[in-house]
């Protein structure tokens, strides 16, 4: 259980993990923080965005969508491995989830079946949009895994985290599918090598 990061101190975090950053606008004051609060925040939450297309993908994940405004997560990572950043505070990007789950990351034990929607996530988790049709054939670069597992890291190597910490939306939400077409079980594993690689 942290406080959030900083703007500054989250940008910085991610270039230490080697990442390639685009700060998009207004990204560090654009947020949903007038309808609750960010923080105490305990993970980091990955989904895929259903859309193709870096330059829709960013400004969906910006601006929002119909019924969903945004920002929807606080960094969009593209097929390329770059990471967009849309939005610091609060974001759209969790909704309602299972609050075992959420002490289960807390505690940073496996996780428990997702057959809940009782807790606010928006408040207590990162999260980063990773483009893809999320139809299980549209394919991830390992260019793009790898930034998603530098990504997490970057937030887990900050807050003193273990790859625990980071979960899937749908471990989070019932009826969830995100991310698909790669384990969350493999993602752990890649976030877990970043996190105890020599710097």
């Amino acid at each position: 259980m942290s406080s959030p990061m900083s703007a500054s101190t989250f940008l910085a975090a991610l270039k230490n993990e080697g990442l390639t950053v685009v700060q998009v606008g207004d990204w560090r004051t654009h947020n949903r923080s007038h309808k609750g609060s960010w923080g105490p925040v305990n993970g980091v939450m990955i989904h895929h965005t259903a859309t193709k297309g870096t330059d829709a993908t960013v400004r969906i994940c910006r601006d929002g969508r119909t019924g969903l405004p945004g920002p929807l997560c606080h960094g969009v990572i593209t097929k390329d491995g770059r990471v967009h950043l849309v939005g610091h505070g609060r974001t759209n990007h969790a909704g309602l989830g299972d609050g075992d789950v959420l002490r289960a990351v807390i505690a940073e034990k496996g996780l428990p079946s997702d057959n809940e929607a009782d807790t606010d996530g928006n408040r207590y988790f990162y999260g980063f949009e990773c483009e893809n049709l999320g139809d299980g054939e549209d394919p991830w670069p390992d260019v793009q895994l790898e930034a998603i597992a530098k990504a997490a890291a970057a937030v887990c190597r900050h807050h003193g985290w273990t790859s625990r910490s980071v979960i899937g939306h749908l471990e989070w939400q019932p009826g969830k599918v995100d991310p698909r077409g790669f384990t969350m079980a493999s993602m752990r594993a890649r976030i877990h090598d970043c996190l105890n690689c020599l710097k």
